[in-house]
């Protein structure tokens, strides 16, 4: 399913290396979403990707979901998005979110037909 630009989810995610605790790193998280695009390129389609920098606050994000929810990589999901069950999906200041690549993959799944996150 391919959306339109006003219409996609945006992905907040931490860059592929950073520089922090002097050294160069990454996070297995953000590399694990990373992972599943590179698995099923097709729903990048349907995303607006940010990267958001290691340090916070990470203004882009509080402004839509507050100070405590900052975690990257985070999917805040277009109004017009569909919505399922057993997803992960959170709500904040009038936005829906996931907040994890393990839930993302869940709602990828239902959304674009991929395959389920194994042990979710």
């Amino acid at each position: 399913m391919t959306q339109t630009p006003n219409t996609k989810d945006t992905l907040f995610i931490l860059p592929p290396g950073f520089f922090d605790n002097e050294r160069r790193e990454y996070c297995p998280e953000s590399a694990e979403a990373w992972g599943l695009l590179a698995y099923y390129p097709h729903i990048k389609d349907g995303l607006d990707i940010h990267y958001v920098k290691i340090g916070k606050p990470r203004a882009p994000m509080t402004t839509l979901l507050g100070d405590k929810n900052q975690n990257a990589p985070t999917l805040v999901l277009h109004a017009d998005s569909p919505s399922f069950e057993d997803v992960g999906v959170m709500q904040k200041n009038g936005h829906r979110f996931i907040n994890n690549a393990r839930d993302m993959g869940a709602y990828w799944s239902k959304h674009y037909g991929t395959a389920w996150p194994r042990g979710h």
